[in-house]
């Protein structure tokens, strides 16, 4: 028999789970062999740009969600994938121009592990960025993760709490006795 809470469970791990998939898979088979440019450069820009307007329209579809703290879980697993990926990106880029940027040559899936170990601020050290654009790079993916962490965890977290709260106007009765009514 299926437990009545599991159901408004599914769809949202189910979509969090699928569109991580679908992020990574595409970083799997993207052609990450061309020369790192400034069309690369603004490639990465736009990405990070269309990457905020994501948390703004993920604001806004939390507030209104029937389930606005699950919805924000979900909203958090999706902007994570994506701002992972696209640095990860960047790196293997940047290193298929030619040797001389990174201790070792980055795979895809060693780009992956440096950009996580850089979010998580546990760096290993094993893999270190030599050139000045490197460093750069990795100077602007900590000083993101701290934007990320700090301003898209407080917006998403904002969005939840004013999604659960406009749930609950109507339902209890504010501090007049009236339902959803404010001090």
């Amino acid at each position: 028999m299926d437990a009545p809470w599991r159901r408004p469970l599914v769809r949202p791990i189910a979509r969090m789970l699928v569109i991580s998939a679908c992020m990574v898979a595409l970083y799997s088979v993207a052609p990450l062999d061309v020369r790192f440019g400034l069309t690369t450069a603004l490639t990465v820009f736009g990405s990070l740009v269309g990457l905020g307007a994501l948390v703004g329209w993920q604001a806004r579809a939390i507030v209104r969600s029937s389930s606005p703290w699950l919805r924000a879980l979900e909203a958090l697993v999706t902007s994570l994938t994506v701002f992972l990926v696209v640095f990860a990106s960047t790196y293997r880029l940047l290193d298929s121009g030619g040797p001389g940027h990174f201790s070792e040559r980055l795979s895809k899936v060693d780009s992956m592990y440096f950009t996580v170990t850089v979010f998580s601020s546990v760096g290993f050290g094993d893999i270190v960025p030599v050139s000045t654009p490197a460093r750069i790079l990795t100077t602007l993916q900590m000083l993101g993760d701290l934007v990320f962490l700090g301003a898209v965890g407080r917006v998403l977290v904002e969005a939840a709490r004013r999604g659960a709260e406009r749930q609950g106007r109507g339902k209890r009765p504010g501090p007049h006795g009236r339902p959803g009514s404010r001090g």
